[in-house]
C-alpha cells in the first residue's frame, strides 16, 4: 500500500487538491433556489440511504403492530361483532313486538265495532304434514267454542272450527281442499262457492260463463252456509277466465294479511250489509252497532237491507202498525185488523198514524115495558070457604 502511494503520490495530491477546490466552490456557489451546492450534493448523496432506512423502519413497525400486537385488534373485533349481533336481535325483537301490537290493536278495534260476539285466540300449533292446512288455537269448549264456529281476522275470514276440545280447538283454514263457503261478488252480485285448493289462492265454483266477474272485485260471504255471517270480506279476484261450463275464478284470501298469530272466533255472528264500494284503508267492513233502547222506548229500526228476512218482516209489521195506529197483541176480540196492503212510506220517513173519525156513543137499550097494575079494590076477592 505504501509503495503504491509513493508511486502515485503526485497524482493523489493533485486529486485531493482538485476535490478540495470543488468543495470550496460548492460551498461558495449557490443554485437557482438559493441553496449552496454542497448542501445539494449532501442531500442527494444521503437521500437513497435515508429512503432505505425508512422503508426498513416502517416495515418493522408495521409487522410489530399487525402481527405481534394483533391480539388487541382481535379482541376489539370480537367485542364489536357481539355488539352488532345484540343490536340486530333487539331490532328484530322490537319489530316483532310492533307487529304484534298492531295486530292486537286491529283485533281490539274490530271487536269494539262489530256487532258479532267474538273471542280472541292465539295459534299454538299447526297440523301434521308439510301441506297441512289445519291449525290449533288456545281456546276450547271451556271458553264457549263449538264445532262449526267461524274463525276470522279484521281483514277477512280465516277458516272454521272442526273440533273443539276443552282447552284448544282445531281450525280448518280456507285454503284446505275440503273447505267450502258461500260467497257473493261485491260489484256484480254473482253468487258462488268458495273452495280451497291447498295453495295460497282459493277458487270460486258454480259461476256460469254468462255471469260477469271483474279482476280485482271483492267477494263477501252470503250467510247461506249457516257458518259465516253475511257481508264478511273474503278476498279479491285475481284471475277470471271462461271454462268448459263454469268460470274459473281464483280469489286471494285477505284474512292472512296480518299473519296468523292471533285470530277471532265468532261465538254469535250477526249479518251485515255488503258495502257498495271496496274499503279504502282496510278490507274490513265495520257496521254501526245498534244504539241501546231507553226504558219505555221502542227499539230503533235497523238499516234497510241489514239483517235476515225475518228482521225485514218485523220491520214491515212495525211500520204497518204505526201507520194503522194498531198495537199487535192488544186488540180486543172482534176489533178491526190492520190493513197489510197499504202503501208504506219510503225508508227514513216516519209513517203518520191513521186518524179515525170519532164514533158516536152507543144508544142505551130501550127499557122493558111494564104491565099495568090493577087497583087493589078492583081485584077480585079470593073466594071464601064457608063451612
Amino acid at each position: 500500500m505504501e509503495t503504491l502511494l509513493n508511486r502515485y503520490r503526485n497524482i493523489t495530491v493533485l486529486l485531493l487538491v482538485i476535490f478540495a477546490q470543488l468543495v470550496l466552490i460548492a460551498v461558495q456557489v449557490r443554485s437557482d433556489q438559493d441553496v449552496r451546492m454542497i448542501r445539494v450534493w449532501s442531500v442527494t448523496a444521503v437521500t437513497p440511504l435515508a429512503r432505505v432506512l425508512e422503508t426498513v423502519r416502517g416495515g418493522t413497525v408495521g409487522f410489530v403492530q399487525n402481527y405481534v400486537l394483533m391480539h388487541d385488534a382481535r379482541a376489539d373485533n370480537r367485542r364489536l361483532q357481539a355488539e352488532v349481533d345484540r343490536l340486530k336481535m333487539e331490532n328484530l325483537y322490537l319489530k316483532t313486538e310492533l307487529s304484534t301490537a298492531d295486530r292486537a290493536k286491529a283485533l281490539a278495534a274490530f271487536q269494539e265495532h262489530t256487532q258479532s260476539k267474538t273471542i280472541g285466540a292465539r295459534i299454538i300449533a299447526s297440523g301434521p304434514g308439510a301441506n297441512s292446512r289445519v291449525v290449533f288455537v288456545d281456546r276450547g269448549s271451556v271458553s264457549g267454542v263449538q264445532k262449526g264456529m267461524p274463525v276470522v281476522t279484521p281483514d277477512g275470514i280465516v277458516g272454521k272450527v272442526i273440533a273443539a276440545y276443552p282447552t284448544a280447538s282445531e281450525v280448518m283454514l280456507v285454503t284446505d281442499p275440503e273447505f267450502a263457503a258461500g260467497v257473493i261478488s261485491q260489484k256484480n252480485r254473482v253468487v258462488g262457492t268458495l273452495r280451497g285448493q291447498g295453495s295460497a289462492n282459493c277458487k270460486v265454483d258454480e259461476i256460469p260463463n254468462e255471469e260477469k266477474v271483474d279482476v280485482g272485485e271483492w267477494f263477501y260471504t252470503t250467510g247461506d252456509d249457516r257458518i259465516f255471517p253475511k257481508g264478511f270480506p273474503v278476498g279479491i279476484a285475481r284471475l277470471v277466465r271462461k271454462g268448459a261450463r263454469y268460470k274459473e275464478v281464483l280469489v286471494e284470501p285477505r284474512g292472512f294479511d296480518r299473519g296468523l298469530e292471533a285470530v277471532l272466533i265468532m261465538l254469535e255472528g250477526v249479518h251485515q250489509a255488503i258495502p257498495e264500494s271496496a274499503p279504502a284503508d282496510s278490507p274490513v267492513y265495520l257496521g254501526t252497532p245498534p244504539a241501546p233502547a231507553q226504558p219505555g222506548q221502542a227499539a230503533t229500526q235497523q238499516p234497510v237491507g241489514a239483517g235476515t228476512d225475518a228482521d225485514h218482516l218485523v220491520q214491515k209489521y212495525q211500520q204497518i202498525g204505526a201507520a194503522e195506529n194498531h198495537k199487535f197483541g192488544e186488540g180486543l176480540p172482534g176489533s178491526k185488523p190492520p190493513d197489510f196492503n197499504i202503501k208504506l212510506p219510503p225508508p227514513g220517513e216516519t209513517p203518520a198514524p191513521k186518524t179515525t173519525a170519532p164514533q158516536a156513543p152507543p144508544k142505551p137499550p130501550p127499557a122493558p115495558k111494564s104491565q099495568p097494575t090493577t087497583p087493589a079494590e078492583q081485584r077480585p076477592a079470593p073466594p071464601r070457604n064457608n063451612q
